[in-house]
């Protein structure tokens, strides 16, 4: 699926029957996190940090804050707008930034700050990773407080044990139990909506917010420093990126169904609700979520909202699994184990170490802040610079790839981009109060990211430096062949014009050649998943070697075995895996005083690739198949 028409819509994602299962499956998966902000949204606006008064104006001056973000920055900007930028159906900031990338020069230096802005926003998304969960939870569980004021003392043990128990559950995949999360976040829509509608009977009132002239009048009223409250509006909107970063699980049509006629509905009567509960009792605004609720149901919604983040936190949790695997394939984090949890579905994958950093710095979180009050202080900045990021990638794809359309999306993209910046602004001035937290992590990953990048680019020149050409050593070897062996020995390769160490150390060690030698380079695409027609390219020179290229699109997991299996399709070079022995250099990476990066990076990027998970692991080579030779190599 091009890109080069905005109107494109994609229809890919998991085969789900009919468009009503992927409407439901969407509403499931995608819209956790957006789906409950409001457990805390107006609680922060409303909190002692921001000294809003609950009085009439305020209140539906926030509320149309509220109600035009919504609409401007999720309606508009992503679910109208970018998720038509598809790559191949994909989306999220890595897809997106590799659709920017195209319409550059390749090398240029435009390509390469447009490659910086793309790796900053998936390390930041890691931050959303991480709050994510633990204030959607402790939001959720704060209600025991509300219903019992004696139960306050226990909020924090249970939100811990949810946690634990939602990090461990992962490692049995998200499939069996993502079959219920459909409709149990439908039911929570459905009732929160009914909260809204309950309440908005009581104060129809504040129907008025819906008026912009509110949110005009709420600035001229608080002045210049009103743009600090956008440090709390903005929280009504985080999940709006993730609607993009999940349209190639479901396809954008049905997102925007459920959008449109479901989900923004059923927020918006919440958001009105609590308004309209504040209205009548403004002692509410400390907690006008559970304020808002009849006491008759305070239990089951407490439980039902607990469900609800404990979805939110998982689809997150995949979102991070996701991005990581992508950034793996792109060459940005170092290899990790991957399992996959599901025979049928490729997406359903776990990623081991990616799920217990997460674990901890969740609960670490959960115990340094204690409270989704202090926990909203932290969020928002990495949400905000991520939505910016995005506005930027989008004004090169629109002006690059979209000539009929670009004519009011450029427009509208002045218009998210000083919104963006608002958001930044107020988050901020924060920094002080915990948004100091994911800047710090979107810095380390950023940092670790970087330099992994650069300290394969060194590795791979100084490997090139002392490296022979493979078209003048295999003349010279065949002048005097050694003793060769029955079966194929594959040699993994990053650069198909050099001899591998591997085969150098294999020679001097062994002293034998196999009966066919295959030097074969892995390379991952641009795009999410290789065409069939490309997968795979075989040529032979001469003396059964063999060259081979095996590519992957950046959503797949490398199956190297697998796709060797249909080599005998387009060449008479067949791979019996019984047959077959890879055989991988395995460098050892020693940090040069005078070369490459600072000392303090190249021992970083050292220690990263002693403990980059093995290829067989990652390319899935049966280990019992697999011989690593290793050397020395100084960067």
């Amino acid at each position: 699926m091009s890109s080069s028409d905005p109107n494109q819509a994609t229809s890919g994602g998991h085969a789900i029957d009919g468009k009503s299962g992927l409407v439901l499956g969407a509403i499931g998966v995608v819209f956790g996190d957006i789906g409950t902000s409001p457990l805390y949204t107006l609680k922060e606006l409303f909190s002692p940090r921001y000294g809003l008064t609950s009085n009439h104006d305020t209140v539906l001056g926030v509320l149309s804050l509220v109600f035009w973000t919504l609409m401007i920055v999720v309606t508009v900007k992503y679910v109208t707008i970018i998720m038509r930028a598809d790559n191949d159906g994909e989306g999220g900031i890595m897809a997106l930034t590799s659709l920017a990338q195209r319409t550059l020069k390749k090398g240029s230096k435009s390509a390469y700050i447009v490659g910086i802005l793309g790796i900053f926003g998936a390390s930041l998304f890691f931050g959303d990773g991480v709050i994510t969960p633990a204030i959607s939870v402790i939001g959720a569980v704060e209600g025991l407080g509300v219903a019992a004021p004696r139960l306050q003392h226990v909020v924090m043990p249970v939100t811990i044990v949810v946690l634990i128990a939602v990090f461990m559950a992962q490692r049995f995949g998200s499939a069996k139990v993502g079959k219920v999360f459909g409709p149990v976040m439908s039911l929570w829509f459905l009732s929160i909506a009914a909260v809204g509608v309950y309440n908005i009977v009581g104060s129809p009132e504040v129907l008025k917010a819906f008026d912009p002239l509110w949110a005009i009048r709420f600035f001229t009223e608080h002045g210049w420093h009103g743009i600090f409250i956008f440090g709390a509006v903005v929280l009504a909107v985080t999940g709006g990126e993730a609607l993009y970063a999940d349209m190639g699980h479901f396809g954008a049509y049905p997102i925007r169904l459920a959008w449109y006629y479901f989900v923004l509905p059923c927020l918006l009567l919440n958001y009105f609700g609590q308004g309209a509960r504040i209205l009548v009792h403004p002692e509410a605004a400390f907690n006008p979520f559970y304020n808002a609720i009849p006491e008759w149901v305070l239990y089951p919604m407490i439980v039902l909202a607990t469900l609800a983040a404990v979805i939110a936190s998982q689809a997150v949790i995949t979102g991070a699994f996701s991005v990581s695997r992508q950034a793996m394939q792109l060459g940005y984090i170092p290899r990790m184990r991957i399992k996959h949890t599901s025979s049928d579905t490729i997406g359903q994958i776990y990623i081991p170490g990616i799920n217990w950093a997460l674990m901890v710095l969740v609960i670490a979180l959960v115990l340094a802040f204690r409270s989704s009050g202090n926990l909203a202080a932290a969020y928002g900045i990495s949400v905000s610079a991520t939505m910016l990021i995005d506005t930027l990638l989008l004004v090169l794809v629109a002006r690059a790839l979209w000539p009929r359309w670009r004519r009011w999306v450029l427009p509208l993209c002045v218009l998210f981009f000083v919104i963006d910046v608002a958001f930044i602004i107020a988050n901020g001035a924060k920094i002080l109060q915990g948004a100091w937290f994911p800047v710090v992590l979107g810095l380390c990953l950023f940092t670790m990211m970087r330099t992994w990048r650069r300290g394969r680019e060194l590795l791979h020149e100084s490997i090139r430096k002392d490296g022979i050409r493979l078209d003048e050593f295999l003349p010279g070897l065949m002048l005097v062949p050694p003793v060769r062996v029955p079966g194929t020995a594959v040699f993994l390769t990053a650069d198909p014009n050099l001899t591998p160490s591997a085969l150098m150390h294999n020679l001097k060690h062994n002293k034998v050649l196999h009966e066919r030698n295959v030097f074969l380079t892995v390379e991952t695409l641009d795009i999410p998943y290789a065409r069939a027609n490309e997968r795979l390219k075989i040529e032979p020179i001469g003396d059964d070697f063999y060259r081979v290229l095996v590519r992957f699109g950046f959503m797949e997991t490398p199956d190297v075995p697998l796709a060797l299996m249909k080599a005998g399709d387009q060449s008479d070079l067949y791979f019996d895996p019984m047959d077959t022995t890879f055989f991988a250099g395995r460098e050892n990476v020693v940090a040069g005083a005078k070369r490459g990066m600072p000392i303090w990076r190249d021992k970083l990027f050292a220690f990263m690739h002693r403990n980059a998970a093995p290829a067989n692991s990652f390319f899935r080579i049966p280990g019992n198949r697999l011989v690593e030779l290793g050397s020395q190599v100084e960067i």
